[in-house]
């Protein structure tokens, strides 16, 4: 059986890879046409995406899967609008293949270019969230790369699904249907199949929870650009404007809450906690969550749904309705509990302190920083990148919310009139 999935994920990745080579020649002109083509045909095949969909949300209940990783399940007309919409702002974008990045002549006359061009092959492992099977291939077509899909066994019906219309649409265009292939088997030993073909596959990107992205990075053979988990806080500053600091917070904590974007730890400055914490903590309750709190905002709470904050909460994401609180001496201490419990995501402030908002813009490490505005705005389509493949944490090739750019990488081209190097 090993063998037989070897051989299976093997003949697809050498199949979406020489896909890759055409691809990456196709003119600006081809591959707009196929991102199109591939908003159109979701639209056209919604109803079935969305039944594909209805099965793996009912074994999912059934399996007792929480609401926050139901919700990054779940496709609905608006939410399949939304991928198509992601596609063809892609489709708008300046074309990132063949980009003149730097030119010169160097001293014995040689014109020198550096240019850009596709990676080739990008291999995309995630989980319970099918949207992303339209992000990556839609990004990867635009910018002369294959992909080869391999989504979580929770989502197996609705990854498949798009990605059978989307290959589709692919062909329609004119283009390789390889160019967007995916792992339709659920055997857990084809992701590390797909990890270890070294000079077939040229990058892989992970994307979902910690233990997914961990067991990539430790076990891979191939390079890893590497999004990360998102523990992303909120420090209010003693000078927070309160009725703005509670509006960040609860749009950060609850617009959506099984997102990396999302804040689990409020980190509230002492010197205001007395004033500012009671409310907030009530406004968290009564939208559901659930706080894990210390000491000094136990004292503060008059709500039902808290309990004491241990360790491991501080460095949780909890991809839920619950959240983290602690109250800080100060901002030395608030950046102090960011650097030793934050994941590097995305980190705010809330302060009319313009001194103290950009020293924490300036001294917080992380691949987003905000100063007075929430955290869910980590996200490629609010950067006007377009539509993302993921999040990177990481600080090498890529960082924050990467997309058309990020999966090209350059070539240097040198034309001469017959020099030869001494």
């Amino acid at each position: 059986m090993a063998d037989n999935i070897a051989a299976y994920v093997e003949n697809l990745a050498q199949a979406a890879k020489a896909a890759s080579r055409p691809l990456g020649f196709a003119s600006d002109e081809q591959r707009v046409a196929a991102v199109r083509g591939m908003a159109t045909a979701l639209r056209r095949n919604a109803d079935a995406i969305i039944a594909a969909n209805a099965l793996d949300m009912d074994a999912a209940r059934a399996a007792g899967t929480s609401e926050g990783l139901l919700d990054r399940l779940l496709l609905t007309p608006e939410r399949i609008e939304g991928m198509a919409r992601g596609l063809e702002s892609l489709a708008t974008l300046p074309d990132p293949v063949g980009r003149v990045l730097e030119e010169r002549t160097i001293d014995c006359g040689l014109n020198l270019q550096k240019v850009s061009v596709p990676l080739g092959l990008v291999a995309m492992v995630y989980e319970a969230r099918p949207n992303v099977t339209s992000d990556a291939a839609g990004i990867c077509i635009r910018t002369g790369n294959a992909c080869i899909l391999r989504g979580g066994s929770i989502a197996q019906n609705s990854c498949v699904a798009i990605a059978h219309v989307l290959a589709d649409a692919v062909q329609d265009a004119g283009l390789p249907r390889d160019a967007v292939s995916i792992i339709e088997t659920t055997d857990r030993a084809a992701t590390d199949v797909l990890m270890g073909l070294r000079g077939t596959v040229d990058v892989l990107i992970p994307r979902g929870g910690a233990g997914l992205i961990r067991h990539c990075v430790e076990n891979a053979y191939v390079p890893v650009i590497e999004t990360g988990t998102g523990n992303c806080h909120i420090y209010v500053h003693e000078s927070a404007d309160f009725d703005k600091a509670r509006a960040i917070v609860m749009n950060a904590k609850t617009q959506r809450v099984g997102v990396c974007n999302a804040c689990e730890s409020l980190l509230v400055d002492e010197r205001i906690a007395d004033a500012f914490l009671p409310q907030m903590l009530v406004e968290l309750d009564a939208a559901g969550v659930l706080v894990h709190g210390d000491e000094r905002t136990r004292d503060l709470a008059d709500i039902m749904d808290f309990v004491d904050a241990t360790e491991e909460d501080w460095g949780r994401e909890y991809l839920a309705l619950e959240i983290s609180v602690k109250v800080v001496a100060d901002e030395d201490e608030a950046i102090a509990h960011i650097g030793r419990y934050g994941t590097g995501h995305s980190e705010a402030i809330v302060a009319e302190d313009e001194k103290a908002c950009e020293r924490f813009l300036r001294e917080v490490d992380a691949s987003a920083v905000y100063a007075n505005a929430s955290t869910r705005f980590t996200d490629g389509g609010e950067f006007g990148l377009g539509a993302e493949i993921g999040i990177s944490t990481q600080k090498l090739h890529a960082r924050g919310p990467f997309a058309a750019e990020a999966l090209t990488t350059y070539k240097y081209v040198v034309r001469g009139e017959g020099q030869v190097r001494p």
